[in-house]
């Protein structure tokens, strides 16, 4: 099924979704904001900052409470300042980190601990600190009807690009592993459609990294040194050759990963295994 932006659709008991119209091959078809509540009262990852979604966001919760945020990347907060300013709703969600890639207008009110619940709308949200796309990222459970929303973390149909330094590979995949552990029974990414048997879909993410790193390792065995450039053809001859700017990023995420596990060593801007 496809989505239209600016148009409110019921996901499930108390979960309305706007997309923004932000398409782009970052975004795809671009930004699912979240409404919680029957009527909302709370909206999650309002998304970019543009009028006529900050207006669809507010024609349908014009009671707006809470605002939560998955992360700070430009697709997914700005429009947190306009509805503050509008409404006087409470912000909740993690400072920005200083990478030159977020949305530097965010200010919560509330930065939310691992765990901790929040009541909206007779609903309860768990926040479940997630790090690794980004150091700030956090995936929030509706307990009861067991729905994670994923920001970024988890995408429909592609994997995040993790971008250093502030993206860590590592921390990625141990909070891929952690997340298994709140037994979801659906994925509601940042990006793209709701998502069933969770568990299934983390473990070809995880698989799919894994892989990713074995050939990081052959293609390192395979010269005695090499630079980022060097590595991006071997590691990425199936990724088409207009994404390799991106594979690259995820790229260095993988080889720091490496290091950090012992497997390679950096000299400057090269890399060899060890």
């Amino acid at each position: 099924m496809s989505i239209s932006p600016a148009r409110a659709e019921s996901i499930a008991p108390g979960v309305h979704r706007v997309l923004a119209p932000n398409a782009s091959m970052m975004t795809v078809p671009g930004t699912n904001t979240w409404l919680l509540g029957d009527p909302p009262v709370a909206v999650l990852d309002p998304g970019p900052a543009l009028p006529a979604h900050v207006d669809a966001i507010l024609a349908a919760a014009p009671r707006l409470e809470t605002i939560f945020v998955t992360h700070t990347h430009r697709d997914h907060s700005p429009a947190v300042r306009a509805l503050k300013a509008i409404t006087g709703a409470r912000v909740i969600g993690r400072g920005a980190p200083r990478d030159g890639l977020q949305d530097d207008t965010f200010v919560a009110d509330v930065e939310p601990a691992r765990d901790e619940l929040f009541a909206i709308g007779g609903l309860r949200l768990r926040a479940i600190d997630t790090p690794g796309y980004a150091s700030n990222h956090v995936c929030w459970l509706l307990e009861g009807a067991r729905l994670m929303f994923s920001g970024d973390h988890i995408l429909e149909g592609v994997t995040p690009v993790i971008l250093v330094p502030d993206g860590d590979m590592g921390a990625y995949l141990e909070a891929l592993a952690r997340l298994k552990g709140y037994a979801p029974r659906a994925i509601a990414p940042g990006h793209g459609r709701v998502m069933g048997e969770p568990v299934k879909v983390i473990d070809a993410l995880v698989a799919h990294r894994l892989a990713r790193e074995r050939r990081v390792r052959t293609a390192l065995v395979a010269r005695e040194r090499s630079t980022l450039d060097e590595l991006l053809v071997p590691v990425y001859a199936d990724v088409p050759a207009d994404r390799h700017m991106l594979a690259r990023m995820t790229l260095e995420a993988h080889l720091i990963k490496l290091v950090r596990d012992g497997h390679a060593v950096r000299d400057g801007e090269q890399w060899r295994a060890i």
